[in-house]
This record gives C-alpha cells, structure tokens and sequence, in this order.
C-alpha cells in the first residue's frame, strides 16, 4: 500500500516552485513575471511561494507578500473551472449592479469572493471592464456581458460549462 509522504510532497513542491522561479532572478519585473508563472502552472500561488521567491529574489517575505497582495491577479486559493466576474464600480451600481451581484449570488448559489463547493465557478467582484456605457457589466470566463442580468450571466455560465466539458 503507497502512504502519502509529506516531506517528499512538500519537496516535489518546492523543487517545481524554485524551477519555475529561478529563470526569473535578475530579469526587469523577475519577480511579477515568476509569480505569473507559479500561478500559470499551479492555477494560484501556493503558500510556500512566498518563501522561494523571497530567497530567490533576495527580498523579504513580507516584500513578496506585498506585492502579491498588491495585483489583484493573483490567486491565493484554486479557482473554479469558470470565473463570473461582476463589476462592482461606481457605473456599474449606479445602473443596478449591487441588484445584479445579489441575484448572481442566489441563482449561482455562491457568494461574492467564493468558489461554489463543486468547484465548477468562482465569483469575483471587479472594478471596471471598461464597459461603462452597457453597465451593468459582466465577465464570464473570458466573455464580456454588458447589460448585465442575473439571466444573461447564467446563461453565459452554462456556455463556459459546455465549452469546457468538450
């Protein structure tokens, strides 16, 4: 019977994040394009990415930390297979989008800034996508939905699920 090894796991992971980080070191933006990288391979930043980057780039953790907390693109946790972004901007709720964010919610069965327990969506609040003129706007994986509703975004939802299903 195989026994899952910690230690060997945990160094599996930190071999493939110093692998993935190195080619960065002492490049112009190094460390954003490392960061991109980890978070290509691995779909977020583990934890211990901190760390490796840290060490590598001769900064502090919390310098590493800073900065991943700083660009809203980077993911601390998994996403779901489809990410429904709903802008939250100034235009966007003027036109009804706080309405729209709480009917995604219940029909999505999922609060802002969680993935659903089935891990098919995450939902996230964003802050412009420059469609400003159709608000409420809307992303659904990479599709923009302007004149955003509780209905269209579902249906763009059920798109995104087929699309990836195939």
């Amino acid at each position: 019977m195989l026994r899952h090894n910690p230690v060997a796991q945990e160094t599996k992971q930190r071999v493939t994040l110093s692998t993935l980080i190195e080619p960065f070191v002492g490049r112009t933006g190094g460390l954003i394009s490392a960061l991109h990288e980890v978070q290509r391979v691995h779909g977020f930043l583990p934890e211990e990415t901190e760390a490796e980057a840290a060490q590598a780039f001769n900064l502090t953790r919390a310098e590493v930390k800073g900065v991943i907390s700083f660009y809203h693109d980077f993911k601390r946790a998994p996403q779901g297979k489809t990410v429904v972004r709903v802008c939250a901007a100034e235009a966007c709720q003027a036109a009804g989008g706080r309405d729209v964010i709480a009917a995604v919610e219940k029909k999505l069965a999922v609060k802002m800034g969680e993935t659903s327990a089935s891990k098919d969506v995450t939902l996230e609040p964003v802050y412009c996508l420059g469609l400003c003129s159709t608000a409420p706007a809307a992303m659904v994986g990479d599709r923009l939905v302007g004149m955003a509703d509780a209905d269209k975004i579902e249906k763009a939802f059920e798109r995104a699920k087929k699309e990836s299903a195939s």
